[in-house]
């Protein structure tokens, strides 16, 4: 039984990417997988949303969006907007220890960030996370801005008791610049550990095997591939 929770340092940084990478190598694994997703913005109930994504590049087809709400918003915001009950993460929490028990691995998509809102009362990611027992790994840009989202989420991470299960680069540019190269180093230092991975930019657009095999490269081995951080760093040809 293991439960793992996904979350970014912001919207659009890669978090259902990187779910469907973590979900695809553990279905390649043979290990049964469960997707949930809490709470879907942004999206009409006819669109397609997140899950939907999941299962095209990962394969993996047990997966539950909790609450669905269409405009752009933190979930709060958008339920409220829409006058749906909000998302509520206390039965999300007992809907996703109860298909840890029946599920080798249940990976859980938060939406946008660690400290987005759920509810009025102000649940977030980072309190499921708690209530699950369950580490987070954090998906982040590289580029410009990403120090500074990763290094509050990470201090937000441990001021909330919340274990963190790594940093993974949810988007690498084929053709980094600057910035991105010397924001590697910093990540790390930021994680106190190596990266766990880093996919490529473009990665949800490939099919099924390929993205399979990108899974394999692009994550570590503690999610069931062959990423090597070291390795990687010296494809950044930074001077000394």
């Amino acid at each position: 039984m293991s439960i793992l929770v996904v979350t970014g340092t912001g919207t659009g940084v890669g978090k259902t990417i990187v779910t469907a990478a973590v979900a695809s190598l553990a279905r390649e694994r043979g290990a049964s997988v469960a997707v949930v997703k809490p709470a879907q913005t942004g999206v009409s109930d006819t669109e397609s949303g997140d899950l939907d994504d999941v299962i095209r590049l990962s394969g993996v087809m047990t997966t539950f969006e909790l609450s669905r709400f269409p405009d752009p918003l933190a979930p709060a915001a958008a339920a409220r907007l829409s006058g749906r009950p909000p998302v509520s993460l206390v039965q999300a929490a007992i809907r996703i220890r109860e298909l840890a028990e029946s599920h080798q691995l249940v990976i859980v998509e938060g939406s946008g960030g660690l400290l987005v809102r759920f509810d009025e009362e102000g649940a977030t990611v980072a309190d499921l996370a708690r209530m699950i027992s369950a580490p987070v790994l954090l998906v982040a840009g590289a580029g410009s801005g990403t120090l500074n989202h990763t290094a509050l989420t990470l201090e937000a991470m441990a001021h909330r008791g919340v274990e963190p299960a790594g940093v993974v680069i949810g988007s690498w540019p084929a053709e980094p610049g600057l910035a991105e190269r010397c924001n590697v180093a910093d990540l790390e230092m930021l994680a106190a550990r190596p990266l766990v991975g880093a996919l490529p930019e473009g990665a949800g657009l490939l099919g099924r095997e390929s993205f399979a095999r990108t899974a394999r490269a692009g994550l570590g081995p503690a999610l069931g591939g062959g990423f090597d951080p070291a390795r990687f760093r010296t494809t950044l040809r930074l001077s000394s």
